[in-house]
């Protein structure tokens, strides 16, 4: 049975739902008492026009479907700081390939106690990968009963094991960020096509209202615009924690390889 133990951790999922729920309250907050507050706006009345260049008043005036805007670029910037610290937790110390070219010349010596040493320092997600392999290559190398193939083997489903225990970690959370991208546009819609419902309802009448036909066509761009910049901050981050995640799996094959390689030449 493995022993190792997870490098890195991250939100539960309880903790991540209350994330998300704080995050709606401090929109909702923001949104009524920030952006809504009477001195945004002329003759401090919230439902009249914002002051000119008053950017804070004028994104009240976007409409109800802000505050959900603004609590998904929250969801964002959260889980963004969260996957940034625990990923570089992940990661631990030093950079990836010179902790892999150092195992390497520590195997080539046959110093295993010095590599197991190397990941105490390096700690993360690799270095727990590691030390679980070679504490199984100590192991496995007196056991008489086994045969060289079969001691292969178990190597092999070791570093595996400890491979699989650590990948749900470093892509914990990664979902919420996947989602908000699609749904900040599609909220960003709603709010958009709301507001060219009334702007089409001030053209609707004979005579145009000029004031709510510019206010419809108001509150459609700042919900299209707070939608695309959260799906935008979503997206590139996503991709970033995703590229990340893949140099540590790929620094954790070539560990393992390394691992079993120098065993396997070994008499």
């Amino acid at each position: 049975m493995s022993t190792t133990q997870k490098s890195s951790g991250g939100f539960s999922s309880l903790v991540s739902a209350i994330a998300i729920a704080v995050a709606l309250i401090i929109a909702i907050i923001v949104y009524k008492f920030i952006f809504g507050d009477p001195s945004n706006f002329i003759d401090n009345d919230p439902n009249g026009e914002p002051l000119e260049g008053n950017y804070l008043g004028i994104v009240y005036k976007g409409g109800i479907i802000v505050p959900f805007l603004l609590a998904t670029n929250f969801v964002v910037i959260i889980f963004t700081i969260e996957r940034f610290i625990n990923l570089a937790k992940a990661k631990g110390k030093g950079g990836l390939n010179s902790f892999v070219l150092k195992m390497k010349e520590l195997l080539k010596s046959k110093d295993v106690s010095g590599a197991k040493e190397e990941c105490d320092v390096q700690k993360g997600s690799l270095a727990a990968v590691v030390h679980a392999g070679l504490t199984k290559y100590e192991t496995v190398q007196n056991l008489t009963e086994l045969s060289k193939e079969e001691k292969v083997d178990a190597l092999k489903k070791e570093l595996e094991e400890a491979t699989a225990l650590e990948m749900p970690m470093l892509s914990k959370n990664l979902v919420v960020l996947s989602t908000c991208a699609s749904v900040s546009t599609l909220i960003g819609l709603i709010g958009t096509v709301m507001g060219m419902i009334k702007s089409f309802a001030a053209m609707s009448s004979g005579s145009p209202d000029t004031a709510q036909l510019a206010t419809g066509i108001s509150e459609a761009l700042i919900n299209t615009l707070l939608g695309i910049l959260g799906s935008t901050l979503a997206i590139i981050f996503f991709n970033l924690f995703s590229t990340k995640i893949d140099q540590l799996t790929n620094s954790m094959d070539e560990a393992a390889f390394t691992i079993v390689q120098d065993f396997s030449a070994t008499k």
